[in-house]
């Protein structure tokens, strides 16, 4: 696929993700954490098959079958979960928050793993994210006691989506490294409702599923399916750090969508921590733009 082509296909998955949050966190309030996840990553599955294929295990590099397999499962379990699990509609999109440190870390991960070259701007970039996250969870004081009082509300919800922000920056370069141009994403999707399944074996329990729920599970596992489809298209073959620093603005996008899908309101401090996020995944991709890969 052309490059410009595929940059293209990969910016697309940012407005899909935009709604994404929203989606899942309505999916899990009807069905249930564990139920909701496997019924969206199954029908994502199915989704991909038909828009991707079902990929020829054969011909991937052991190692990216093997580790991307486990990274993506596990961030995908991390991200579903974290939602889930949230107290309110409220929580879950403060949650989301902490998973989009992903696009800094990557950063670091490609300066630490992949010899990217950098800037001194990375560092403020990933103080500046961190402070961020801080901010619109502990509001403007950035008290540690408040913080720490409203991160300790649920830190199942929070630990979740700050280990999946470190899976996914993972996945990207191990993806960048490994895959060799293979796209395991139908694959991978599979795996993780599989995962999924297996946890809604274990719990237990009667299923009980409305209309509206299934409405709400077609619409994110397009958005989710369609949104790592054309991700993976574009960090395989198109412009990586174009890509990447587009989506730093997806927090915003996706904050203001979830709220207003889940009629949740956010307050002027969540909001002014949501820009420094992507005021700071802005400055590390600002620190690499410039920097060639090391020899």
């Amino acid at each position: 696929m052309p490059r410009n082509k595929a940059t293209l296909v990969g910016l697309s998955a940012i407005l899909l993700w935009g709604a994404m949050v929203g989606l899942v966190r309505s999916v899990t309030v009807s069905l249930g954490p564990a139920l909701g996840a496997a019924a969206i990553y199954s029908v994502g599955a199915v989704f991909l098959y038909f828009v991707a294929g079902w990929p020829s295990l054969r011909g991937f590099p052991r190692p990216y079958l093997y580790v991307g397999s486990l990274l993506f499962v596990a961030y995908e379990t991390c991200l579903a979960l974290s939602l889930g699990y949230a107290h309110s509609d409220q929580q879950a999109i403060e949650v989301s928050m902490v998973n989009y440190l992903w696009p800094s870390l990557t950063v670091a991960f490609s300066i630490l793993f992949n010899g990217q070259r950098a800037g001194w701007l990375v560092v403020p970039g990933l103080v500046l994210a961190l402070l961020g996250v801080a901010w619109a969870q502990g509001g403007e004081a950035l008290d540690l006691a408040s913080l720490a009082a409203h991160v300790g509300d649920n830190p199942l919800s929070y630990g979740l989506a700050l280990l999946g922000a470190v899976l996914w920056a993972a996945y990207c370069t191990v993806t960048t490294r490994l895959a060799a141009g293979r796209n395991g994403i139908t694959f991978f999707f599979a795996l993780t409702a599989l995962a999924f399944w297996v946890q809604v074996a274990l719990q237990g329990g009667a299923m009980q599923v409305d209309g509206m729920a299934l409405v709400h599970v077609l619409l994110a596992a397009a958005a989710m399916g369609g949104g790592y489809a054309a991700w993976n298209v574009g960090i395989l073959h198109g412009n990586v750090t174009l890509m990447a620093a587009a989506s730093y603005f997806t927090p915003l996008l996706s904050a203001a969508l979830a709220a207003f899908m889940l009629d949740a309101p956010l307050s002027f401090t969540f909001w002014q921590g949501a820009a420094m996020v992507c005021a700071g995944s802005l400055l590390c991709w600002r620190a690499t733009r410039r920097r060639g890969k090391a020899t």
